[in-house]
């Protein structure tokens, strides 16, 4: 399936070395203010090309708004954006054609569709998210601008290197989206030496939601989490999403790990703003694992198409840890389920209106959500 949502769906289509790819956003509100210059931080965030630490491939990624828009503005009828592909590089992929790479889709999808496009990945290539990226822009306006909701992401881990603080405001400072601003020289040596090895590493990415009140979400089916669980782990090389504390939850005791309730705030976010599947009004917290990149140049034995053993050497350009640009995919797959589950709670419960009490969200002092909870995890 390349559609994703509900009310707000989103198709993407194209290859890594097609001419183009591109997305239809069908759903979205009427009186957007959307241009082409819109998309061009975010995109350029989760671009290669941009420091060394990530695949050398250069593409321009400007938008072409074809449909949906006028006078700058989104009339309600599907959006359909495209992006050129100017700088893809077939023949690095011609050797390896016919190989079967370990840790790729190339074996999964030979036997799916019995024909696969070896050209970086095809289909399965992150490169496809570059419209997920442009889909998350205009989901991340309307929730700014109806709801003030912000979200935002920050590499949490690389490899066993953790941050030693965390500063919301220097992550855009800096090629890795680190939260502490001390540490990216060592991480700029770590992954010099790494690059230099051939190898790669795995990464984690942590994305907080502000701003999101309580009450959206479905209680069984369709659950909040549920949704975000799915959508983060559709993201290429993702093996794993927690929401909150996620997996540190199995060593808390229950009077630890329920988040106390008073008249001004909640004493602790352990379910990372969600409870039975619909917001809480808290901070919205998803944490989410990314693989070690599978193309590398070290040698490594596989099969070919034939059933052959052969050795597999990757060539071209590929990133050392794919988590170090998946920072604003993330982001747009969180936005992009929230403006989903907002449409579909006014579709549903529009008329229920304000209800009492509105208890506050974590009551300590801003910014300390990010913070370790007393036997989880930030």
């Amino acid at each position: 399936m390349n559609t994703f949502g509900q009310l707000f769906r989103v198709t993407t289509f194209g290859e890594s070395h097609g001419p183009a790819i591109g997305c239809v956003v069908d759903g979205c509100p009427p009186g957007i203010a959307i241009a082409p210059e819109d998309f061009r931080h975010d995109l350029d965030r989760r671009a290669t090309g941009k420091s060394r630490h990530t695949s050398a491939r250069h593409e321009a990624d400007e938008v072409e708004i074809l449909s949906g828009v006028y006078e700058g503005v989104s009339t309600g009828t599907p959006i359909a954006l495209l992006v050129r592909n100017v700088d893809a590089r077939s023949k690095d992929y011609a050797q390896i054609a016919e190989q079967f790479r370990p840790g790729h889709a190339d074996y999964t999808y030979w036997h799916k569709y019995g024909i696969r496009d070896p050209r970086g990945g095809g289909r399965a290539s992150a490169r496809e998210t570059t419209m997920r990226v442009a889909a998350g822009v205009i989901a991340k306006k309307w929730l700014a601008e109806k709801h003030g909701v912000r979200v935002q992401g920050y590499l949490a881990q690389i490899g066993e290197v953790v941050p030693h603080g965390y500063d919301l405001s220097v992550v855009e400072d800096n090629p890795f989206f680190w939260p502490d601003a001390a540490q990216v020289p060592a991480l700029e040596s770590y992954m010099d030496a790494l690059r230099k090895s051939g190898d790669s590493v795995g990464a984690r990415v942590d994305v907080v939601a502000d701003g999101v009140p309580p009450g959206w979400g479905e209680p069984v089916y369709g659950k909040l989490d549920g949704e975000l669980a799915a959508a983060l782990m559709s993201i290429n090389a993702v093996k794993g999403v927690e929401i909150g504390d996620g997996f540190a939850v199995v060593a808390q005791k229950g009077s630890e790990h329920r988040d106390h309730i008073a008249p001004d705030g909640f004493a602790s976010n352990h379910a990372g703003g969600i409870l039975g599947g619909i917001s809480s009004g808290q901070q919205l917290r998803c944490s989410v694992a990314f693989k070690p990149t599978s193309s590398l140049r070290l040698p490594v034995d596989s099969l070919d198409i034939h059933g052959n053993t052969v050795e597999v050497v990757t060539t071209g350009r590929h990133d050392p840890c794919v988590g170090i640009r998946a920072t604003p995919i993330c982001e747009a797959m969180v936005a992009l389920v929230l403006i989903d589950q907002a449409l579909r709670h006014r579709a549903q419960c529009g008329d229920v209106g304000t209800v009492s009490p509105r208890v506050p969200s974590v009551a300590v002092e801003a910014g300390s959500e990010l913070e370790p909870q007393a036997g989880g995890k930030r």
